[in-house]
């Protein structure tokens, strides 16, 4: 006959065989620890382990026990998928133990880089593009849409729904499809959510959030993400901001201008992977508020790895949020939604393109002439009665006409921003200096 205990005993067996990733089971508050999301001063978040061994599978991956005000949920799935890492129930333990060797340096690469040879990595597959055009439309039923239609007006809205292509999704009634299209244009996934009317996710009775390759049920997809709105980058040489969400990028994107918003997925989604697409460029990290130092962090890493590369982290939210903002996780998006969106825009009329004329010219001072990998371009300056200016020219001696990712590269190292322009009637670009 079968006491309770061994009935308990069966039951939790049974429990880890039929899922090998469980929430670590409580025994004592050495089995509970800091939240990486509230960063409460209580132990309230609980880890996930692997069931053959016994091991946490991250220190980040799991959940927080605050549900009501926290509601921090990272799964080994979610952890697994932004790493990169495709597995089997027989090598997943061999691939995840390398990839946190090598995120702690305490094994070389060539080792790391052997073990996970041992598991199936594939190319990114990519999403069809007639999947991908079918959602664009249907906005009328997309509760994210309709509430930045109430915010922001219908040309905003519009405007960012054309910039960053977001669609709608059927999955569930209202929901946003966030379509990730890398710097190539092709179309890398579709992250699908749905948001209530205080533009939040709906997390109740569970976390509405899924993905496109997961809905159509497309085999064999091998998920490697990119930025949220990398595709932005093309011909685009303005400072690059990156936030943790979809949200916050589009609509700090209405606000801040000035910058190309992406975003990383989530806390732990900034990985040298995905902004290696940066290279050159000028970054700023707009961390929700409590990830402030784990992003500075990285951001000193992340130097080191991308020489050319300079990343800066705000402290904005840090600065201006009081406990109670704090305590609710506070990110730039719920900022900036405090304010009227027309104190950030200014009335500016389409800025005439600069039209240098030879006979303005006074001085042509210094020229700099590129290497090979800008395509032997040379800067010139050139001094008119009017105003200093960059102009550029290719290896002939011509105007460069277009803003192609050779110039953009060129204006990060240069630290210029060209601007499309007139040099005696001829299209160029060129820099105005102050």
């Amino acid at each position: 006959m079968f006491t309770q205990n061994t009935v308990n005993t069966m039951n939790k067996k049974n429990i880890m065989n039929e899922h090998r990733y469980i929430l670590e089971p409580y025994k004592g508050m050495n089995t509970r620890y800091k939240c990486p999301g509230c960063n409460s001063s209580k132990k309230t978040f609980v880890r996930y382990i692997d069931t053959t061994n016994g091991e946490h599978i991250a220190d980040h991956v799991g959940k927080c026990n605050r549900e009501s005000n926290c509601n921090y949920h990272y799964t080994p799935k979610q952890y697994f998928q932004d790493n990169n890492i495709s597995f089997d129930s027989v090598h997943v333990h061999a691939a995840h133990t390398a990839y946190k060797m090598n995120e702690t340096n305490t094994v070389n690469r060539v080792n790391t880089v052997n073990t996970m040879n041992s598991v199936n990595i594939n190319k990114p597959s990519f999403i069809e593009p007639n999947i991908f055009k079918s959602s664009l439309r249907g906005y009328e039923e997309n509760v994210f849409i309709n509430q930045l239609l109430k915010r922001f007006g219908e040309e905003i809205t519009k405007k960012v729904i054309e910039k960053y292509f977001i669609g709608t999704s059927k999955h569930w009634p209202g929901s946003t499809i966030f379509w990730q299209i890398d710097i190539s244009g092709k179309i890398r996934t579709g992250k699908i959510m749905l948001y209530d009317e205080n533009l939040h996710r709906v997390k109740e009775p569970f976390n509405h959030i899924t993905w496109v390759q997961t809905v159509l049920k497309i085999d064999n997809f091998s998920l490697r993400q990119s930025l949220y709105g990398e595709h932005l980058l093309k011909g685009n040489t303005k400072s690059v901001a990156i936030v943790e969400s979809e949200k916050t990028a589009i609509i700090a994107s209405i606000y801040l201008p000035q910058f190309i918003w992406l975003s990383c997925g989530n806390l732990h989604g900034l990985n040298i992977e995905k902004l290696n697409v940066l290279q050159g460029r000028k970054v700023c990290l707009f961390p929700d508020i409590n990830a402030y130092d784990k992003w500075s962090a990285k951001a000193k890493e992340f130097e080191k790895q991308m020489q050319g590369t300079t990343f800066k982290v705000s402290d904005l939210l840090e600065r201006k949020a009081n406990e109670a903002e704090k305590a609710k996780g506070l990110d730039i998006a719920d900022y900036l939604l405090m304010f009227d969106v027309k104190e950030f825009q200014k009335t500016e009329k389409e800025i005439e393109p600069v039209s240098i004329l030879i006979d303005n010219i006074l001085s042509v001072p210094t020229e700099t002439i590129t290497g090979p990998e800008f395509e032997n371009m040379n800067i010139v300056w050139i001094k008119t009665n009017h105003g200093n200016y960059d102009v550029l020219f290719d290896v002939h001696g011509e105007p460069v006409q277009e803003l192609t990712n050779t110039v953009t590269r060129l204006a990060a190292l240069f630290e210029k921003d060209f601007k499309p322009a007139f040099l005696n009637g001829q299209k160029c670009l060129a820099h105005i200096n102050n």
